[in-house]
């Protein structure tokens, strides 16, 4: 075969396989239809297949005008968490999560050490000196996650065809409530699917703090 040849057949087998791959986005929207940013989307296979995590990462979660950034931070089991002050006060970090229980007190332009996380679960964050910093760590082992834009979407490309359970998080869904959750998504091979999730969400603890409501 001439070399021009096997570069059509090789663009034409590659335009296949990219068409063959499913497309999924997720739009997350409150109950009045606006976007909501900060929800963690996970999605998996009914069969139980999918790509495991790929090496641990370290995420840094920053305090900088008396705010946690950011929010929501998504993360896998051996990943590890990096708390850095960039305030001019100190601040004192803590959790009483089952995830990982900790509790440092971090000086002006200082950092915490790397933080393993161990397991999955939320790890709900405070600062014991500033009651409206909050934080969470979504820690997920799901093969597909994602973190909502600010315009509440997730676009998951190059998905292998099949039926999916699609789970939906946020902090300010009702406490002890599960993920919300859309069991048996059924996707072809050249699928391009867009699935809508409406939230009733509490107001934000951030702006409205009241420590009887706070699940650390």
């Amino acid at each position: 075969m001439r070399a021009g040849a096997a570069l059509i057949v090789l663009g034409a087998m590659l335009a296949g396989g990219h068409a063959a791959a499913a497309q999924l986005t997720v739009d997350i929207t409150d109950r009045q239809g606006k976007p909501v940013p900060d929800a963690v989307v996970t999605l998996l296979r009914r069969d139980g297949s999918g790509a495991k995590a790929g090496a641990a990462t370290t995420h840094s979660i920053d305090q900088k005008d008396l705010m946690f950034q950011p929010y929501v931070e998504l993360a896998h089991p051996g990943d590890a968490v990096v708390f850095r002050n960039s305030d001019t006060t100190r601040h004192h970090v803590y959790s009483f999560s089952p995830v990982k229980q900790f509790e440092y007190v971090i000086a002006p332009h200082d950092s915490a050490p790397a933080m393993k996380l161990p397991r999955t679960g939320v790890v709900a964050i405070g600062c014991n000196i500033h009651d409206g910093m909050i934080a969470y760590l979504y820690v997920t082992d799901a093969p597909w996650s994602a973190h909502a834009d600010a315009g509440g979407h997730v676009v998951f490309n190059d998905l292998p065809a099949g039926a999916y359970d699609i789970r939906v998080w946020h902090p300010r869904l009702p406490p002890a409530k599960p993920d919300l959750v859309q069991n048996g998504v059924v996707l072809a091979a050249d699928d391009r699917r867009r699935v809508p999730f409406a939230l009733t969400l509490l107001p934000d603890l951030r702006f409205q703090f009241d420590r009887e409501r706070t699940r650390y």
